[in-house]
């Protein structure tokens, strides 16, 4: 499967993995910072999202192995992956799965197990496809932050795309995931934001970090840090990965 993937800088490979209901664009204020600080920054859109084809499943258990698929095709060497929202399922499974492929990951603002905030996705879920070009304008009012994001889901189309990737999400795939990542051997960092609303740090974020024995970093923001605060997430993420202060 053919990921839309944009790439920038040169160096070690360092992935970037957006959620829902968002794009590549999630990461438009870091992933320059980043290739400026030495990585070689992967940026794909998801399977089903942004610029991705469709597929019949778009789920994270299927986009964990196609974002396998395009690590053995492109990266000579392990990359970091750092994953955001629902991203962080797919991001866990293919570390269970395939530990070789990862050199480090870093969570942000996830999952822990089967805790996905479904319930606001249940609204997207639910919507009626027949009114599918009234979605994006709803989320986008809702939603001001991710609106760069949400341009990829204008119109009947897009709309119609969000529907499909709500109804994809499952969070039983991430049932027990937290023990087989620790026995992985992939270290692990975990990054929140203060005031997420929809996972909050004191009820997932905290918990996934001591459950993986892995350090948390909380930053001033909410649920979509990179777009809220890309000053305070490359700080973390120099943080996160050995690194001097990323600009």
């Amino acid at each position: 499967m053919r990921f839309a993937l944009e790439e920038m800088g040169h160096g070690p490979p360092l992935l970037l993995v957006h959620g829902f209901p968002t794009s590549r664009k999630l990461w438009i204020d870091v992933a320059p910072g980043l290739a400026a600080a030495g990585w070689r920054v992967l940026l794909p859109d998801l399977i089903g999202y942004g610029d991705s084809p469709d597929a019949p499943d778009v789920g994270m258990e299927s986009q964990a192995g196609w974002l396998g698929e395009l690590l053995d095709e492109i990266a000579r060497e392990p990359a970091v992956i750092v994953a955001h929202d629902v991203g962080t399922a797919a991001a866990q499974m293919l570390a269970v799965r395939s530990p070789e492929r990862v050199r480090r990951l870093v969570l942000m603002d996830g999952i822990h197990e089967t805790e996905w905030a479904m319930g606001p996705v249940a609204g997207i879920a639910a919507w009626d496809p027949e009114q599918a070009a009234r979605l994006q304008p709803v989320l986008a009012r809702k939603l001001r932050v991710i609106r760069v994001c949400l341009e990829d889901y204008a119109g009947a189309a897009g709309g119609k795309r969000l529907i499909h990737a709500a109804r994809c999400l499952d969070p039983r795939q991430t049932k027990g995931i937290t023990t087989q990542l620790r026995r992985s051997g992939v270290p692990v960092r975990v990054v929140w934001g203060a005031s997420d609303e929809y996972l909050p740090v004191e009820r997932v974020g905290r918990p996934l970090a001591d459950a993986l024995a892995a350090e948390l970093r909380v930053v001033p923001g909410g649920h979509f840090l990179p777009l809220e605060n890309p000053a305070g997430v490359l700080a973390a993420l120099a943080a996160c990965l050995n690194a001097g202060v990323l600009t």
